[in-house]
């Protein structure tokens, strides 16, 4: 027999397969260790186990827990700012500009529900994003008669919409969290709710409607491979958060009781001095002195303090709970009083990586990039673009533009711009798009402000362009 063959417990009374083992510490299964057995499972195992239960208490802490609702803004705001711009790829500049003018009277009137525009949804997937750790997208086909720009309309769906079930369908499908995939692997069909389970404005019900995948955009950050739902992003700081929220209420109970006895009247056996209160309570006012019979005596209330030790416990449970939602502690917070342009720079950096990932992996990919396509084709099918369907693939290539990130010193951030323009390290396109704008956009406003200053006899560029250099050189 190998050793490969070997039973289990021959293997594991093997002493170098010991010496092996116990170089492992986290394998280890020592006193400290001990009540440490977690189950081996998937994360979809997971979520379908405690998914409807994590969802229903991230809701509950962002309407209720001031830190989490912070951070929910920080985050859709960090995601997506004033928003995500598509900038056009094809060569021909007629039908560039048309697409650009076209887009943005588009964006206006491509919420289904008609409460905002296109950025404005992109936020609000943002914050899905960071509540619940998922959104849907469904991308809806209209009539031409209905008078849009494009015939096409995005509305957005909660996760709640839906249901986290799994199970075989006679089609020879499987049914997993709601998402129908065929016998190799594809998403074909998404089973919704026709009305969320928790509206009671609405007719609740569980009919579902099965709705095809070429129509839904999926929004989430899968964790691992395979990964079917979202996940929230206040999970790992969800208890802490909650404990410590019922902390604080607790001590500010406490000190709200303890402030509400201003003194304690003592007498001896058989004198009464509440005769004239009610319920054994004596009158305060300011200033008031309250005359005392004989043998008795006044004893003032001193509520203890929370100690000295509160401000740095709660600092150090926030900076654990920012830390596990992935954000800065003064984004969390809006505590700056320990930060310097250093700390806030190193700090900034990093997060602001994380969201750039974010930014192009899920916002970009999988809501932009088919939003995109939809409304290029609805213009091909509405007999806007006069192109063949050949064409549609050029037209649909485009580059997406985040929002400009704010500097922390602009003057330091604008002069090493220019220094790596200067060296050829970056293009000017990379700087123009880094402020969220589109370089084809800003020449044309700085060629029609230079044409406008000159029928004028303005020259203020060329002053502007000495300044620029000389704050630069004075950078150096």
């Amino acid at each position: 027999m190998s050793e490969n063959n070997q039973p289990k417990a021959a293997l594991l009374s093997n002493p170098q397969v010991k010496k092996v083992r116990n170089r492992l510490e986290g394998a280890m299964a020592a006193r400290r260790l001990n009540l440490w057995r977690p189950a081996l499972e998937n994360i979809n195992t997971m979520i379908s186990q405690g998914g409807l239960a994590l969802l229903s208490r991230a809701r509950e802490m962002v309407v209720n827990n001031g830190y989490v609702a912070n951070a929910a803004e920080a985050y859709a705001s960090s995601m997506v700012g004033d928003g995500i711009k598509p900038s056009p790829l094809i060569e021909d500049e007629e039908i560039r500009k048309k697409l650009n003018k076209w887009w943005l009277q588009w964006t206006w009137e491509s919420d289904a529900d008609g409460i905002t525009d296109l950025y404005g949804q992109q936020a609000m997937i943002s914050r899905e994003l960071f509540v619940a750790g998922e959104c849907f997208a469904r991308i809806r086909s209209r009539f031409k008669s209905d008078g849009l720009v494009s015939p096409v309309q995005v509305q957005l769906l909660q996760s709640e919409m839906l249901p986290y079930e799994t199970r075989d369908l006679p089609n020879g499908n499987r049914l997993r969290h709601g998402i129908e995939f065929d016998q190799i692997g594809r998403r074909v069909n998404y089973h919704f709710y026709k009305n969320h389970p928790g509206d009671i404005t609405n007719k609740t019900s569980i009919e579902r409607t099965i709705v095809p995948a070429s129509e839904i955009c999926h929004i989430y950050k899968p964790l691992d491979a395979g990964q079917v739902r979202g996940l929230s992003e206040i999970a790992p700081a969800m208890v802490k958060l909650y404990i410590l929220d019922q902390y604080d209420d607790a001590e500010l109970d406490r000190k709200k009781t303890a402030a509400m006895f201003a003194g304690f009247v003592t007498s001896e056996p058989g004198d009464d001095v509440f005769d004239d209160a009610e319920e054994g309570l004596l009158p305060l006012e300011p200033g008031l002195l309250q005359l005392l019979n004989p043998g008795q005596d006044i004893k003032f209330s001193e509520p203890a303090d929370v100690g000295s030790n509160y401000e740095a416990f709660q600092r150090r449970v926030l900076l654990a709970a920012s830390a596990a939602m992935r954000i800065p502690y003064h984004m969390v917070t809006n505590d700056v009083s320990g930060a310097n342009y250093s700390s806030l720079r190193a700090s900034l950096v990093d997060y602001r990586r994380r969201i750039g990932q974010l930014q192009y992996a899920t916002i970009i990919h999988q809501f932009m990039r088919p939003v995109w396509g939809a409304f290029v084709e609805g213009l091909w099918l509405s007999g806007k673009l006069d192109i063949s369907a050949d064409q549609l693939d050029e037209i649909k290539a485009a580059n997406f533009i985040p929002p400009k990130w704010d500097w922390v010193d602009p003057l330091k951030d604008i002069s090493a711009a220019i220094l790596e323009m200067k060296h050829g390290i970056t293009s000017r396109r990379k700087v123009v798009e880094s402020k969220g704008s589109d370089i084809e956009e800003i020449d044309s406003e700085v060629a029609a402000d230079l044409k406008r200053a000159e029928g004028l006899s303005i020259s203020y560029g060329d002053q502007g362009a000495t300044q620029i250099t000389v704050n630069f050189n004075e950078g150096q």
